[in-house]
């Protein structure tokens, strides 16, 4: 059996993939949203006070040619600025009107930009008199400044909505990556973490709601978990007396191929048995490292040869480790089966510090097993008709974590060599740690060059 631990896609997809934090989206939402209301409005307020100028500056030009007009009645003469009578520039909609015997004012736009006044009367005389004025400076003025003051709010409501989502945004995030460590460290195998305690808060909101909901997934798997273990190391532990009782019984059949074959098939059940009830104890988290100072590599290099003589061992640095003999001899004998039943010779072991290289030039590992990593009862055959039943890595690995050791698993290529060319074989590579694990449990994971 194969296996690794992260698999390739995700960490090619985490790679390639564009991150942006949450903040910075909030924040842009927020921004976009301000510079529309703010855009709106200011073209609503805009338009009104265009609008109140232009009635403003219509009532003042019909009352100033109603003053006109009673002093042309009253004196005959035209003597008031910006008046004439029947004047051939009289917007025709406005001429209709006073023909008509109505008294009416008109706005007109002229190209350029320019707005234009005119108010006209009827007189007794069946002539028209009009008065044309443009829309005053200060009308203009007003309106220029009143641009200005907008552009000025409008910008400071987009940098102010930007500041607040970034705070808002800066405050969720801040809690999802509090949830998200505990959640990870829950994966992790700390089943005590609660991802609702790590991200705090007075406030209850739906990041609450989300950790509550982890928390709750995370004790019923566990429950799960536990159940399952708990069931196959029942199963396990009531098989032994059978399966011992057949070992003994076949001991008292007499010489000939078949008692071998049944010796040999009551061995390999027991060997299944021991290895599940293994399985279930390391799953159960309680299994404890008896620390011992050995010499790693001369260790080795003793328990390779009485292992797999046919094996090389090389020790490019020797060093002084503090660790579980009984363990590492465990991982390295599973690690050496599994090159044996799988590769091809010659099998390689290199010490070098604290990093232990079990190498074969077999077919490499299946990439299904290097993506999901070590399964029990799962081997490289596709068929499921492979020898042996997956649980030696499952329990290297178990192991490994006994003794706060890390085991990967990789395939060996020629440098240069495409991801598709076979490989030339495979390696599994034990990463002691610095510092024995404690009588807790508890250590610290050794990092990867």
């Amino acid at each position: 059996m194969r296996g690794y631990f992260r698999p390739r896609a995700a960490a090619a997809a985490e790679r390639a993939g564009i991150r942006t934090g949450l903040r910075w989206k909030l924040s842009a939402a927020i921004a976009l949203v301000g510079a529309l209301v703010a855009i709106a409005l200011s073209l609503v307020v805009h338009n009104a006070a265009r609008v109140s100028m232009l009635d403003n500056a219509r009532d003042l030009a019909d009352e100033r040619v109603l003053v006109a007009q009673r002093n042309y009645e009253l004196s005959g003469r035209l003597n008031f600025p910006n008046t004439r009578i029947d004047d051939p520039g009289l917007p025709e909609e406005l001429r209709r009107k006073v023909e008509a015997g109505r008294r009416a004012t008109y706005v007109a736009d002229r190209p350029g930009g320019a707005t234009e006044i005119w108010a006209a009367v009827p007189l007794k005389d069946g002539h028209v008199m009009s008065l044309h004025t443009g829309f005053t400076d200060r009308s203009s003025d007003i309106l220029s400044d009143l641009d200005q003051a907008l552009v000025i709010g409008s910008i400071a409501v987009v940098l102010g909505g930007s500041a607040l989502g970034v705070l808002i945004g800066g405050h969720l995030s801040r809690r999802l990556r509090k949830a998200a460590a505990a959640a990870h460290r829950v994966a992790g195998g700390e089943p005590d973490v609660r991802v609702r305690d790590a991200i705090g808060g007075v406030v209850r909101d739906e990041t609450d709601d989300l950790a509550s909901a982890v928390d709750a997934m995370a004790d019923a798997l566990q429950q799960r978990l536990e159940a399952e273990r708990r069931v196959t190391a029942d199963i396990a532990h009531e098989l032994r007396t059978p399966v011992t009782g057949l070992l003994t019984a076949a001991e008292l059949l007499p010489p000939g191929r078949p008692t071998e074959l049944v010796q040999d098939r009551a061995e390999a059940l027991r060997t299944l048995v021991e290895d599940v009830l293994e399985v279930a104890r390391l799953d159960g988290a309680s299994e404890r490292a008896e620390l011992q100072d050995i010499v790693l590599g001369d260790f080795v290099t003793r328990r390779v040869a009485a292992r797999d003589p046919r094996a090389r061992v090389r020790v490019v640095h020797e060093s002084e480790v503090t660790t579980d003999p009984r363990r590492l001899e465990r991982v390295l004998s599973n690690l050496l089966a599994n090159a044996a039943r799988h590769g091809r010779p010659p099998v390689e072991v290199t010490v070098e510090g604290r990093v232990i290289r079990v190498r074969d030039h077999g077919p490499g590992f299946p990439e299904e097993l290097l993506a999901e990593g070590p399964s029990r009862f799962r081997t490289g055959s596709r068929d499921r008709a492979g020898r042996g039943h997956g649980l030696g890595l499952t329990i290297a690995a178990g192991q490994a974590r006994v003794l706060g050791a890390r085991l990967t698993f990789r395939n060996v290529r020629p440098p240069g060599a495409a991801e598709e060319e076979p490989p030339e074989g495979a390696a599994a590579v034990l990463w002691l740690p610095e510092h024995a694990p404690t009588n807790t449990g508890s250590h610290p994971l050794p990092r990867l060059p």
